[in-house]
Formats: structure tokens, C-alpha cells, sequence
């Protein structure tokens, strides 16, 4: 048996407004510990992970490991219903997600589950040179000033500053950031901005992101739960720059 309840309906709303961006259909795992899934993009770009901890619901029952596959596209039209002073109620039936928000009236809803052939991917492990945490807004606003002149972004870090920065064909955008750690490499990367757009999509999640960043490497970003009970996470495989 599986059920759980959460009182923040925005801890999924917003995990799975960026998730249902990205990919199409996931596996939800679920145990007594909690849940988590792992899915990669259809292009091989973004790898994500989601894991929220049991500690996370008000309740959360896993009497066994179960499997949920559904699609992203009809969890997030079912999730963009909820309101923010809902209870979300989460169980499963033979074929369904069954999904009922819990407010002024109680609103119920099946998910119909789907097979996917594939197994979960496997997280990518990637030793990088450089580790450092910034505001998840300071990411969003610089998103936005960049996005005037280009489709790609760089992101370059050195023993002072975190730099954001694009260039385009009528014009370039840099926002420096004083990170204040301990960084004792210069490294810098580019990335696709419409890729990075989607991952910020999950702002609710974490006021705070962690940045991993190397030299034309992947860019890791993680935004964990000031608890540390539940953590959303992205790799971005890198643009080259001479990529159109």
C-alpha cells in the first residue's frame, strides 16, 4: 500500500512545472524512506533528480517498493488545479495515480499510470573542480537580462566572483556576483539559455542553489530544501561554443 499527504501542494507544483518541461514521462519510485525519481531528456542534455524524503509529507505509508510511471504533461494539468491552502492526498490503485486536494471542497483526480519500457537512468558521476552556493534569484534575474541578446549562456567562476554573461549579434549582458567561498580554480562553460529557462522553472523549491561548474563541463544545479529533506537537481551537458 501506498498513500501520502502533504500540506504544501507547491513542493510538487513546482518540482514538476520544471520536470514536466524537460521530460515527458517519468518512474516515480517510491519506499518507506520516501520517494525519488531520475529521468533524462530525450536529447541526452538534462539529466534530473528529484528525491523528497518521508519526512517531507504529514503522512507517507510504503508498505512496499512501488513504481509509478506517468506522464509529466498530465500530472502538471492535474497539479497547476491544486491551491496553495490544499492538503494533497497521494495513492495509488491497480492503474491510476489517484491524486485528491483536500480544501474548501475535496477535489479528486486518477492518473491514469503508462508503461515505459526503460529503466530508470543512472546519475552521471562527474568530479569537478568547483563547488559554490548562490541565490536561486540572482540565477532567475540574470537569466532574464541575458535573454535580451543571445540563446546561449556562459557561466564563469574564479576566486571572487560568479559571472553570468551572453553575447549576441547586437549586444552583451554580464552580471557579476561576490560569491565569497572558497573557489581556487577559473573555470567557465556555455550552456543552452532555453535549457537552463526550464530548470527555473522550479522556484518555489530553494531560495538557495548550489552550482557545480568546470571547465567546458556539464553544470550541475541543486536546490535542496532548507530541511534537507527534499532536494531537485539538474545536469546540463555543456554548448560548445562554435554550436549553432
Amino acid at each position: 500500500m501506498f498513500k501520502a499527504e502533504l500540506s504544501d501542494p507547491n513542493i510538487l507544483k513546482t518540482s514538476f512545472e520544471a520536470i514536466s518541461s524537460i521530460v515527458d514521462e517519468v518512474q516515480i519510485q517510491t519506499n518507506s524512506e520516501g520517494l525519488k525519481l531520475d529521468a533524462l531528456d530525450r536529447g541526452h542534455v538534462t539529466f534530473i533528480h528529484l528525491e523528497l524524503k518521508a519526512s517531507v509529507f504529514d503522512e507517507f505509508v510504503c508498505d512496499a517498493d512501488e513504481k509509478i510511471n506517468v506522464d509529466t504533461t498530465e500530472l502538471m494539468k492535474v497539479l497547476r488545479r491544486s491551491k496553495s491552502d490544499d492538503r494533497v492526498l497521494l495513492s495509488l490503485d491497480e492503474s491510476n495515480l489517484i491524486l485528491v486536494f483536500v480544501g474548501v471542497a475535496k477535489r479528486q483526480f486518477k492518473i491514469r499510470l503508462i508503461d515505459i519500457e526503460d529503466e530508470p537512468p543512472t546519475p552521471p558521476e562527474v568530479d569537478y573542480p568547483t563547488e559554490f552556493e548562490i541565490p536561486f534569484s540572482l540565477v532567475k534575474d540574470s537569466i532574464a537580462d541575458v535573454d535580451i541578446f543571445s540563446d546561449k549562456i556562459s557561466f564563469s567562476v574564479d576566486s571572487d566572483k560568479f559571472k553570468i554573461s551572453a553575447n549576441g549579434d547586437f549586444g552583451d549582458a554580464k552580471i557579476e556576483y561576490l560569491h565569497g567561498e572558497k573557489v581556487s580554480e577559473s573555470v567557465k562553460s556555455t550552456y543552452s539559455l532555453d535549457k537552463i529557462r526550464e530548470m527555473l522553472k522550479a522556484d518555489k523549491f530553494s531560495d538557495i542553489t548550489s552550482i557545480k561548474l568546470g571547465e567546458n563541463m556539464p553544470l550541475t544545479l541543486k536546490l535542496k530544501m532548507a530541511t534537507e529533506d527534499g532536494e531537485l537537481s539538474f545536469l546540463l551537458a555543456p554548448r560548445m561554443e562554435d554550436e549553432e
